[in-house]
């Protein structure tokens, strides 16, 4: 992990609340760069919430969320991309019907500066930036062993291949901090290894954070620096994997103990 100490992801007292119900309160958290960071609970303990206040599906209705020293309280969900943060979904969320190849492309629309006129009269600004765009997304899916895949249409891959390739997408937005949100739902024993290695793996060659939701503790004792745990939209413990094995509330709000 990097030696910088300054916080990627730095988040103070958030909230939001749909009607008269308080979804998630009083959220503290600090990624720092190149670390790999759990956020662990029971279900419908508000993690996707805090996911989507995040990247601005939702816009919080109390605290604060600085990326990179930069308050993102007017930001949107594609200004929040643009800034360098990337996500992935529960449920994969790919283009079935397009190719591999165009799936990662798409996740390149933010880099693209050419206007309607040089697309419509094929400007070589247009042929340019499209050809730098192909090459840098087959450089990704070199990259998630996905290259010899790359003219197969997405739906048609296994459940592995298209969890890699929504991670691939992801990373074409040449995020600084990537949040997974339970990257291993529907993965078998041998799946999740294989992820939990490219996890670690994108987390060092991109050299970038990696916030991550999920429920298979093996996972998430196995790769993560720091885990923190919400119960009922509220913060219940925060601490190394050990430290959250070993306290008694979480044994309860998992256990019911």
């Amino acid at each position: 992990m990097s030696e910088d100490r300054t916080p990627v992801l730095d988040v103070q007292g958030l909230g939001i609340d749909f009607g008269g119900l308080t979804a998630v309160n009083e959220f503290s958290l600090r990624v720092f760069n190149e670390e790999i960071v759990g956020l662990i609970g029971p279900n419908g303990a508000g993690k996707t919430t805090v996911f989507n206040m995040l990247t601005k599906v939702y816009q919080p209705s109390r605290g604060t969320i600085s990326f990179c020293g930069q308050d993102t309280a007017k930001l949107s969900v594609v200004e929040m991309n643009k800034l360098g943060i990337a996500r992935t979904f529960q449920n994969i969320r790919l283009f079935t019907n397009l190719s591999v190849l165009d799936n990662v492309r798409i996740g390149m629309h933010n880099k693209i500066t050419y206007s309607n006129i040089d697309a419509v009269f094929r400007l070589p600004k247009y042929y340019q930036q499209e050809k730098e765009v192909e090459e840098r997304a087959m450089e990704l899916l070199k990259i998630f062993s996905l290259a010899d895949k790359a003219k197969i249409t997405a739906g048609n891959l296994p459940y592995g291949a298209q969890r890699r390739l929504e991670i691939a997408r992801a990373m074409a937005t040449e995020p600084k901090l990537l949040l997974l949100d339970e990257p291993a739902a529907g993965m078998n024993p041998q799946e999740t290894e294989e992820l939990m290695s490219m996890i670690r793996f994108v987390r060092d060659h991109f050299r970038i954070a990696v916030l991550l939701i999920e429920h298979d503790m093996k996972l998430v004792m196995g790769i993560c620096e720091r885990i923190t745990v919400l119960n009922y939209g509220m913060m219940l413990a925060e601490g190394t994997p050990a430290e959250i094995q070993a306290n008694p509330q979480v044994i309860k709000a998992y256990l019911g103990e």
